[in-house]
């Protein structure tokens, strides 16, 4: 929908964006307008209402009352909103120590992006989309892509010696290689029919010269095929590129025919088919190390930093145990170890 803007935000996901990082509780020593301290920086109990603003804003685009006071819902959406701006800050301190920032043209290249990537580089269209979700420019910015582009470029500079070696990749390469194997396929063109008395009809037709394109068009059930004279391309014990698997008695016949032979009706659960080889087969194919290798690496090198930004944020959370204090009734009820937020392309 071109209305609404790409973004899972906060009324319906809040509670599941971020989980609580470090430790600590309740604390006379967390002033009055501070709802959280993290490593000694203030949490504002103004940051805290504008966050439930927008989250109140989001429930409100959905036609939904925000969450009273008091209840389940709120407590379970304030939780998650202190655990977001704890982290956020936990971030933003490790961000600072390692020289990874988020600047304003950062920020302003995304929104352009996501302009020109969802709403034709329509800047009312982008516009109506803030307005349906009763949002600010501002608040999405503050609450979606700095926190976002963080995430970012936090994992990217975290991750950014994960090197995966030729040894390891030939390793996954010689444990997986079926999944580097393509099936044995063919070329082939059938009529598919409920009876077996039309199909062995229709079979007679071929055999006495008939066009088995316009008898396809004409009595195939399979509408698909039947548009192409019947034609498909069929892969022996799985899909290979546009070649489909097939059930098994009209897989066994399709290879099993000579080229450009005619087979007796076969019957399957769809009904009766009259099928013709077109082609030779082609035997199945394992691809090379070498053709392989880039496609490998990279996903190693995927799980590899997963791995790692899994394990860097988990130190995280354990450096800042005892750094965190909160103002009495902010506490989370709940911690685990920390995420952060994904960037979403679908809302």
């Amino acid at each position: 929908m071109k209305t609404r803007l790409p973004f899972l935000l906060l009324a319906t996901a809040l509670v599941a964006l971020l989980a609580a990082c470090g430790g600590g509780g309740s604390s006379t020593n967390v002033p009055a307008s501070d709802i959280a301290t993290v490593g000694g920086t203030p949490i504002t109990k103004a940051s805290f209402t504008s966050l439930l603003s927008v989250a109140c804003s989001r429930y409100k685009a959905q036609g939904q009352p925000c969450p009273k006071v008091g209840t389940p819902t709120y407590a379970s959406l304030r939780d998650s909103a202190v655990t977001f701006l704890v982290q956020q800050a936990e971030l933003q301190q490790e961000a600072d120590k390692l020289g990874v920032p988020v600047t304003q043209k950062d920020v302003e290249q995304q929104v352009e992006q996501i302009k020109k990537t969802h709403y034709q580089g329509s800047e009312k269209k982008f516009e109506d989309a803030l307005k349906k979700a009763h949002l600010t420019l501002s608040q999405l910015e503050q609450y979606e892509l700095r926190p976002n582009l963080l995430g970012q470029k936090l994992q990217n500079k975290v991750t950014s010696d994960v090197k995966v070696s030729d040894a390891a990749a030939l390793k996954y390469y010689n444990a997986n290689k079926t999944s580097f194997t393509t099936p044995k396929t063919r070329e082939v063109r059938h009529i598919l029919v409920n009876s077996k008395s039309l199909a062995a009809t229709i079979e007679t037709k071929l055999k006495n010269g008939a066009s088995f394109a316009a008898l396809a068009k004409q009595y195939s059930k399979d509408t698909g095929s039947a548009a192409h004279g019947g034609k498909l391309c069929v892969a022996h014990g799985g899909t290979s590129g546009t070649c489909q698997q097939t059930v098994p008695p009209f897989d066994k016949a399709a290879f099993s025919l000579k080229t450009n032979e005619i087979s007796q009706p076969v019957k399957s659960v769809y009904g009766y088919h009259i099928i013709q080889a077109l082609g030779a087969v082609k035997p199945a194919h394992t691809s090379a190390f070498n053709e392989v290798k880039a496609q490998i690496e990279a996903n190693l090198a995927s799980q590899q930093k997963q791995t790692a930004w899994t394990a860097w944020l988990a130190k995280m959370a354990k450096d800042f145990k005892g750094e965190v204090a909160y103002q009495t009734g902010y506490a989370p009820v709940t911690t685990t170890t920390p995420t952060t937020p994904a960037p979403t392309t679908t809302g």
